[in-house]
Order: C-alpha cells, then structure tokens, then sequence
C-alpha cells in the first residue's frame, strides 16, 4: 500500500506553552464530572474496553515524562481529561508526572535511564516534539506491539497512521488519534472594519484561496502603522502545508527530496512575495520575529486591529478567557474565529492542513508499559466514543466558551487533516540533514534580503541529498539488524 509521511522543518513551536519552568509547588484540584457524563464515559459503544479484572496495568501508577502535564488538574477552570478520568475511575490506576524542562528533556531523560530508573511513557508526536526515526533507532524508545494491536477494532480508526512510525516491521508509537495543527485565526470585528469577506465563509463558499488571502494581505499591512498582516513564527509552516506537499517526504520507509515540486514552488514564491511587500511583521533585520507588544505572546496585535491573521494551532484558545480576550478579541461576543488555511488557487481545489498525531511513546527500562497502554486505550475509547466527544464539546463551550461557529469549524479541520495526512516528522532527524532543512525551509522569511526559491535550492540541493542519502543508511542498517 502507498503511503507517504511528508514533513517540513518548523522547529520553532509554541515555547511558551510548552516549554517547563522547573519543578514548582502544584497542588492537584480533583474535579469530577456530572453523573450522567460519567455514565456515558463508560456507556459502551459498540467497541469496549477490557475489563478491570483481566485489565492489565489496572490499579498501578505509570510515571509520564514529560514538559507538561495533560493529565491532572491545577485549577478549576481546566478541562476535565476524560481518558484519564476513565483510566482513574474505571481501573483505579495514576499518573506520577516526572518533570522536565523543554530543553533539557533528552539530557533527563538519558540520565534516568542510565541510572535505571526509566519513567514509562513520553508524548508520541511531530515536528519539534518528534522522536522518530532517530531516538528510536538509538534505543530511547521500544517497539509497542507487545502492548498494542492495531488489527483491533479500537485502533482501526489509527491503525494506519501509526505504519508511519515502523522500523523493522514494528510500530514505536502509540497513536491514540490523528488531529490538525495550524489553522488560520482572526478578529471577526477587525474583518469587519476593513470590510473584508469573513474567511470562514470563504472557506464555506470555496473561495477561500492564495490570491484571496494575499489581497486582503496587502491592503491591510502598512509598516508606517506598525500593521503587518502576518505574525508569529507558523505561517510559513501553514502556508506550504496547504499545498499537500512538503519539502521533505517519505514513501514505502524511503525518504527522498521534494524540492522540485510545483506546488512546493509556488507556495514558496507566495511567501516570498509576502515579506518582501511588506506582510510579515519583523524587527529590524530579523523577518521572523514575534511583536512586542504584549510580552511577544502569540495572538498579540489581532483584538488591536495591528495584525491580521495569526497561524497557529487552536490550543490559542483553550487558555482561560481573560487571557484569551486581550489578545484575541472577545470571544463572548463572537471576535474570535479560525478557519483551514487558504487553499492553492492553482491547485487540485483541496483544502490541507498539517495533520499532528497525537498519542505516547513507551521509553526503554520503563516498568509499566502495560498500564501506558491502558491509559492509551481509555484515551482512543474516549476519542471514538460518541457520547464522550459530546463532553468534550460541552467542556469547550462552558470552560473557553467556545461558539457553536467555532466548534463546527473544528470539526471541518479535523476532518480535512484525517482525509488527506500531512505529517512533519522533521524535529528527530541527524544534524546534518536538520541544519540543511531548517536554512531551506526558513530561508525566505528569516532573511533581511530573502533568496528566492530557486536561488535555495540551487544553494543547498547537493547537500541535503548527501544527508538524505546517509539517512537512508542508516535506517537501512536498523532494520537488518
């Protein structure tokens, strides 16, 4: 069967939500559901879950490593994690989190297992928190199969997004579902007052394309005002998702170059055309910079009417609401909307998003990869269990007060993510081939006098075949082995 997992380098992710402060003083707030939700959290449907007393990893402690904690509570205006409520009510099984800081978390992490004392899982993903292929060719992480099998019915709906994480014929990733990444986000009042199209209705009328989104770029950024349309650090990463394509791309265990692809080309000649006329907020010589104003937050300048669009993934606005109104807009009041990026106006008339696994990794030494694999199973149980995704949306809508607008919005990206999968796996690869990819990738916005395209590839071509080439190798001699 074809499949292809194709990736670009955007390494720089949301620092700010991700990235660990130190271990601090955190008190758990136990917060429990109504009695009919957890009800319907354990209703069947259709596909179930094992029993407590045949479970395995019922009523133990699995250590989860990590930067964050998805898991517990710390205040009362958090969601409810309902995989891991299951997990706890059900089978009577915790979390114990194991603290990291973003930066230092291989270093850790390495330092545990040396010492033996391996926590069990870590956060399966992409892009910038991607551990394959080389964490797992290095043995810090172990094939799942013992633990998980994807011919089972409660892991069909994920079953072929996790043969993008094979070595030898066997899966290092527990996939617990496949969702969206960057999104286009705005100010519905800030649309209004310039009198533009509302893009989600663009999007509903399939018109929302390039040459659309660039015109509304133009006529809205004007340096002299400190008002750029675009800002942060993902719209380049969105805009060349959109086309279907990526820069780097994999077919049947092979990586190969993409380079060459119109529809990378073209993406990279709108973005080009983008900063050079002035779209794209910048600080002096640097072109991919965050404004100030507002603590470099990510959203700042949209509720001011000073940016435009911001690319980003919609965890944005799973913040509490007076953090999220004075960037964004009030979103009580219907400000805040997002929608698919615009799609390529020459293209196959697909809308693409990036599509983000989300899910775990078991770490080598660890002792409790059976109770991981059973939070794994409550989290995918939750996922496909209809009444359960009811209150996750009834979670949204009270707790960030989400409108109906936005939540049938996330539906639609979702959807468009799953149907044609675009995934980034670049953050886990050799140096050489990350450095080469990461100047390729980022060389247009980042520059005071950015190269075209063409000028790119001609520059960094030999190179990034070289690397690709020894990558190959390397996989190659991983799974004779």
């Amino acid at each position: 069967m074809f499949k292809r997992i194709s990736a670009i380098l955007c390494t720089i992710i949301m620092v700010v939500a991700l990235v660990g402060c130190g271990t601090s003083t955190r008190e758990v707030v136990y917060l429990t559901l109504s009695t009919d939700d957890s009800v319907a959290i354990l209703a069947a449907a259709g596909i179930t879950l094992p029993d407590v007393d045949e479970a395995e990893g019922a009523g133990t402690t699995v250590k989860w490593f990590a930067w964050y904690d998805p898991f517990n509570n710390y205040s009362e205006d958090e969601i409810v994690n309902t995989g891991y409520y299951t997990f706890t009510e059900k089978y009577g099984s915790s979390i114990e989190w194991i603290e990291t800081n973003y930066f230092d978390r291989f270093d850790d992490l390495a330092n545990l297992i040396l010492s033996s004392k391996s926590p069990d899982m870590y956060p399966a993903g992409a892009n910038a928190t991607a551990v394959y292929p080389m964490k797992c060719i290095k043995g810090t992480f172990t094939a799942v199969d013992d633990y998980i099998d994807y011919t089972n019915p409660l892991w069909s709906g994920v079953a072929e997004t996790a043969d993008y994480f094979v070595l030898g014929d066997e899966h290092y990733a527990i996939v617990t579902d496949l969702t969206y990444n960057y999104v286009v986000s705005y100010n519905r009042r800030v649309i209004e007052e310039w009198g533009f199209d509302d893009p989600a209705e663009l999007y509903y009328n399939n018109e929302w394309t390039w040459d659309v989104f660039y015109e509304m770029c133009l006529d809205f950024s004007d340096g002299d005002e400190n008002r750029y349309a675009l800002d942060g650090y993902s719209y380049q990463c969105g805009l060349i998702d959109s086309t279907g394509q990526q820069i780097l791309q994999i077919e049947d265990g092979v990586f190969y170059s993409n380079m060459d692809s119109p529809e990378i080309e073209r993406v990279q000649n709108l973005i080009y055309d983008l900063v050079k006329n002035g779209c794209t907020y910048h600080e002096g010589d640097n072109y991919w910079a965050l404004r100030t104003k507002g603590g470099a937050q990510f959203g700042a300048g949209i509720a001011d009417g000073l940016c435009l669009f911001y690319i980003i993934g919609t965890g944005a606005f799973t913040m509490p609401v007076d953090e999220i109104t004075p960037l964004w807009g009030d979103i009580t009041e219907g400000e805040v909307m997002f929608c698919p990026i615009p799609r390529d106006s020459s293209g196959d008339g697909n809308y693409y998003l990036l599509s983000s696994p989300k899910g775990y990794m078991l770490i080598t030494g660890g002792s409790n990869h059976a109770g991981a694999a059973l939070l794994a199973a409550c989290e995918r149980f939750k996922i496909i269990d209809p009444t359960v995704v009811d209150i996750d949306q009834k979670q949204l809508k009270e707790i960030y007060l989400w409108t109906d607008e936005m939540l049938a919005m996330d539906d639609i990206c979702y959807e468009l993510a799953a149907s044609h999968q675009i995934m980034d796996i670049t953050g886990d690869l050799p140096e050489g081939l990350d450095n080469a990819l990461g100047i390729i990738s980022n060389g247009i916005t980042r520059d005071k006098s950015p190269s075209t395209w063409a000028q790119l590839k001609e520059t960094y071509r030999d190179q990034i075949d070289y690397y690709i080439e020894e990558l190959n190798a390397q996989i190659d001699e991983y799974n004779a082995r």
